[in-house]
């Protein structure tokens, strides 16, 4: 009378891995439509550029495990997929210090930038217009050859000649 568990999978989708593989690739293909996401190498140069008008902050939301295994960029702040929206939301009271905006711009990365897209498709949800992902992942910035330290010199507080634009909690 119950369905065994293999019937059940056949009954919602293909359980064959291949499927799943190709289901997982797809998957932020939504969420990258609505990013203007930006390589590595332009997102170096972002980060070092100081003339811009609003903080921008580099963020690695991959595991530790993958930080250990695949290596990481120091000045990246570091902040795990599962509490980023609350980590960067201007109206929650456990936002980060920076999180006090909503013209934030936030570059995420994770590996391969599949989750990524997510993201910062999830951070355009709450009102943060500038979140974009890495295009590739911590594996295209290794690829391009990028440093593995950044001196994130604009993620420094406001100052009089940055827009600011703070959220009271």
């Amino acid at each position: 009378m119950g369905r065994s568990a293999k019937g059940s999978s056949r009954a919602h989708g293909s359980s064959h891995p291949a499927s799943r593989l190709s289901q997982h690739r797809t998957a932020p293909r939504p969420a990258r439509a609505r990013l203007q996401r930006i390589t590595p190498p332009a997102c170096y140069e972002e980060l070092q550029d100081t003339t811009l008008m609003w903080p921008v902050v580099l963020v690695d939301i991959r595991p530790e495990a993958q930080r250990r295994q695949f290596g990481s960029i120091t000045g990246a702040l570091i902040v795990e997929r599962n509490v980023l929206e609350w980590r960067f939301d201007p109206r929650c009271a456990y936002r980060l210090p920076i999180a006090d905006r909503y013209d934030l711009r936030v570059i995420i990365f994770c590996q391969e930038s599949y989750t990524s897209s997510l993201a910062a498709a999830s951070l355009h949800d709450l009102g943060l217009l500038n979140a974009t992902d890495m295009i590739g992942g911590y594996a295209a910035w290794k690829e391009a050859g990028l440093p593995d330290e950044v001196e994130v010199s604009s993620t420094a507080p406001p100052t009089e000649d940055r827009l600011s634009m703070p959220v009271e909690v």
